[in-house]
């Protein structure tokens, strides 16, 4: 009995360390649609095209002998490379332009994957790939990994702590100082909910690197990833370069008219978010050790879109915890529903997407903006 109740917990606790690392690879490739959509109000909808594109350069650069950080670097340029091919045929255009172009460019690059079996092995995949992290870990590295993984919990708390501090203020200038305002009670429950997540996964990662495994050398990998590329982001968005996209966003005629080029900060920030989103996939890759054409199917990039709009497009922290909300309700579905025995293994997958829809017309209704997003930015609707 206790062998059955250990082998459940281990169980529990690598489905946990797979739901981090998720949400954390999700997080930066979230990040790089939210640099084109929610600061520069470029829209992408073949985002997954980037992603597949990283993660295949980083896996066959790899697999000849190169450094993983060299495979990554040159994920991402290649991904930025096309983000600039993209951007000089579609960017002169009216956005619904773009937005068709990078639909067709996605499954180009999927059909190229599947198809050009001598480079990717078409169908097949590519597997038994090396790995990052896969190593003996001794106690020196477990005691330094748990060190890297307590700061990032540290960090992203502070991070979540003056997000929602931010949108409390906020309330109250908005309500005016003449009128009493009223708590903002549902900005308490997505900071209550978002803290249990995070102590959630920083005990079970804890716990997972004493008894050290490959996934989760990968999550703390994964999540310092993430908060680099998140801070760096912070700095940039706060900028004058940042400034001056949230202009292009507004109206690129008033940038235009003070003599800024419009199209060389359109293609800035369209190859760094493709570069980001091609980072991200080298890390999808080795989480699933092994990689087929049809792991990048459109369904991606629509997720991707949800994480952006529920966290709140315009908001890096937003975008964070639009995706730690996103695989919170996912593997908490996957768990429940099966047992509620009410629909089919069929139907549970439409039934889980409808309820995901629904979330977004509520919140569409109840908060256009986001969870984290400024009012004053929403672009939605003009």
């Amino acid at each position: 009995m206790d062998n059955a109740l250990l082998a459940q917990l281990i169980g529990i606790s690598g489905y946990i360390i797979y739901i981090t690392t998720s949400a954390g690879v999700y997080g930066i490739f979230a990040l790089g649609l939210n640099l084109q959509w929610g600061f520069t109000g470029l829209i992408n909808f073949g985002v997954v095209g980037f992603m597949t594109l990283g993660a295949y350069t980083s896996v066959l650069l790899t697999r000849q002998g190169f450094p993983f950080i060299v495979a990554v670097l040159a994920g991402a340029i290649l991904a930025a490379i096309l983000g600039l091919l993209i951007g000089l045929s579609t960017l002169r255009l009216r956005e619904d332009y773009l937005a068709i172009v990078t639909i067709g460019v996605s499954e180009l690059v999927r059909l190229v994957a599947l198809n050009e079996e001598w480079l990717t092995n078409g169908a097949l995949g590519l597997r038994q790939y090396p790995l990052p992290l896969n190593i003996e870990a001794t106690l020196p590295i477990k005691l330094l990994l748990i060190l890297v993984l307590t700061l990032l919990a540290v960090y992203a708390e502070w991070t979540l702590y003056k997000s929602l501090a931010f949108q409390w203020k906020q309330n109250k200038e908005i309500q005016g100082k003449s009128y009493q305002p009223r708590k903002p009670f549902s900005l308490i429950i997505w900071g209550v909910l978002a803290t249990s997540l995070i102590l959630l996964a920083f005990i079970t990662g804890t716990t997972a690197l004493w008894f050290y495994t490959y996934k989760s050398g990968l999550m703390v990998l994964v999540l310092s990833v993430l908060a680099i590329i998140y801070a760096s982001l912070e700095f940039l968005v706060h900028s004058p370069w940042g400034r001056i996209l949230k202009a292009i966003r507004e109206d690129e005629e008033v940038p235009r008219a003070l003599g800024k080029n419009i199209l060389l900060y359109k293609l800035q920030s369209f190859m760094l978010g493709g570069a980001i989103a091609g980072t991200s996939g080298a890390f999808f890759a080795w989480q699933l050790t092994t990689i087929y054409p049809d792991k990048f199917e459109p369904l991606i990039t629509f997720n991707t879109w949800i994480i952006v709009v529920l966290g709140g497009s315009g908001s890096n922290a937003g975008t964070l915890l639009g995706a730690v909300i996103f695989w919170a309700y996912d593997s908490l579905t996957r768990f429940v529903l099966p047992q509620l025995q009410i629909l089919s293994p069929s139907q549970l997958g439409y039934f889980r997407i409808m309820v995901i829809g629904l979330i977004l017309m509520v919140l569409m209704v109840w908060r256009p903006q986001g969870i984290l997003g400024k009012k004053e930015e929403l672009t939605l609707g003009r």
